[in-house]
């Protein structure tokens, strides 16, 4: 996406049987300086039915995380159609254009990348990544999906370990949430 940064964060989400997880460093950035290790850039909404992670401006992730839960509630609960109007409004919308952020977001059945550009992408082989890191824990998550035996949450977390050991903008705070959802940390 033209002029966002997506440094400071990475969110991988892979689904593999019947589980869906989604990973979320906890590194927050101001410029080139780490300002907090901890963040939580991952949440479980809709009685965990729903989960979402985001990278970008915080500020901008968080305006939109609230927009896609009052589109949840618009569209009775449907991730699709919530995440179709949000990636309407962003793109038609003058001041939402001007967010720097971006959201995956996943249920039982979907996983959905949604950008400012409009976009909606279900990625084909359920593995999805966004952020600074994006490319390495997509690239190890896929890996790992196709040839190992661990449970999505196991990959997850893998995936983003194996980013935080390459991007300086990924650390290894990792934020573990998945459907159906077992005690993560």
């Amino acid at each position: 996406m033209a002029g966002i940064s997506m440094r400071g964060t990475t969110i991988c989400c892979v689904r593999k049987n019947s589980e869906v997880a989604i990973g979320g460093d906890g590194q927050v950035t101001l410029g080139d300086t780490v300002v907090k290790h901890g963040g939580r850039k991952v949440r479980s909404i809709r009685n965990g039915a729903i989960l979402t992670g985001f990278a970008g401006s915080t500020a901008d992730a968080m305006n939109l995380f609230e927009r896609f839960e009052a589109k949840l509630d618009e569209h009775g609960g449907s991730l699709m159609r919530a995440a179709v109007g949000l990636a309407k409004e962003w793109r038609t919308d003058k001041y939402l254009r001007q967010l720097e952020a971006m959201m995956i977001v996943a249920d039982a059945d979907n996983t959905l990348i949604i950008s400012g550009n409009g976009d909606v992408l279900e990625p084909d082989d359920g593995v999805a990544a966004i952020g600074s890191g994006g490319a390495y824990a997509k690239a190890a998550a896929t890996a790992l999906v196709h040839h190992s035996e661990l449970k999505a949450s196991d990959i997850a977390r893998e995936a983003m370990l194996i980013a935080a050991n390459i991007c300086i903008y990924t650390n290894s705070n990792i934020t573990i949430k998945s459907i159906p959802e077992e005690n993560q940390a």
